[in-house]
């Protein structure tokens, strides 16, 4: 992995969030990926449960200050970043007033899904591309964690599909256990479309599902590894008839050697 770059984009990342299968994959790796010479970039929500002194997050002014269009919309793209302690990574945090200001993730006090996950999502996904955009690193690999992350690969092939920087990247998708039950809104893929994407690439999300969200993902990603244990029969069936290289569950023990093999052998090759 010497020398390759590789871009990480998650919902969740360790230590900034608490433990789960998501955060804590999308910490270690990234250090694997680190310690091995390669260089690295983590892209995640600024969501507002996290403790911006605690973990020294400051705004950097330099990334800050476009406005992205979201549904006809304009809302200010807000760059933070922090360094991961002892470990040499930083972690850009992509924020925005109405989107990432309240105090929880992605649910509410009674776990129901926030009514605006959907324009987070298409937030996220256009202000990590464009953030890298600024910064001038062109990935070689681009690893995607979690459903909030899940409109990226569909933006990238589809909407940035012309961008220099992007040409050469390899999207992988990571599928995790079943995230989320019920839909997100259902105007979902309209609010896609006016960013003026074909109809045939939103279909999917026209039931906004968290399996549907995933089924996006894959589509318009290289390369998928399943990342959980227990991944929903739906997305198993579809994986099966896939004609993309496949990386089957490792645990925490085993994933480094397989992550490394599978990225030099199977996506970059």
């Amino acid at each position: 992995m010497k020398d390759k770059r590789i871009l990480y984009v998650s919902s969740e990342v360790i230590p900034y969030l608490p433990e789960t299968e998501i955060s804590s994959m999308s910490f270690e790796a990234p250090r694997m990926v680190n310690n091995q010479g390669g260089q690295i970039r983590i892209f995640m929500p600024r969501f507002g449960n996290i403790n911006e002194r605690r973990h020294q997050l400051h705004e950097v002014i330099r990334l800050s200050g476009m406005n992205l269009v979201i549904n006809d919309l304009d809302m200010p793209l807000i760059i933070k970043v922090a360094s991961i302690p002892k470990e040499r990574m930083q972690v850009y945090f992509i924020d925005n007033e109405d989107y990432f200001k309240r105090k929880a993730t992605l649910t509410d006090e009674e776990g129901n899904l926030f009514p605006d996950n959907d324009e987070r999502a298409i937030f996220f996904a256009k202000g990590v591309i464009e953030t890298v955009k600024k910064l001038n690193w062109a990935p070689d690999i681009i690893h995607v964690n979690g459903w909030l992350s899940s409109l990226l690969p569909l933006y990238l092939r589809n909407y940035y599909g012309n961008e220099p920087l992007f040409s050469s990247a390899k999207i992988v998708t990571s599928v995790y256990n079943q995230d989320f039950d019920g839909t997100l809104d259902k105007d979902m893929y309209k609010k896609v479309l006016f960013d003026g994407l074909e109809d045939e690439q939103v279909k999917h999300i026209k039931k906004p599902t968290y399996v549907n969200l995933m089924k996006t993902a894959i589509d318009n990603s290289d390369a998928v590894i399943i990342a959980g244990d227990n991944i929903p029969d739906d997305l198993k069936k579809y994986l099966s008839k896939l004609e993309k290289p496949v990386l089957e569950y490792k645990n925490r023990e085993e994933f480094s050697q397989a992550y490394q093999e599978f990225y030099t052998n199977k996506v970059l090759a």
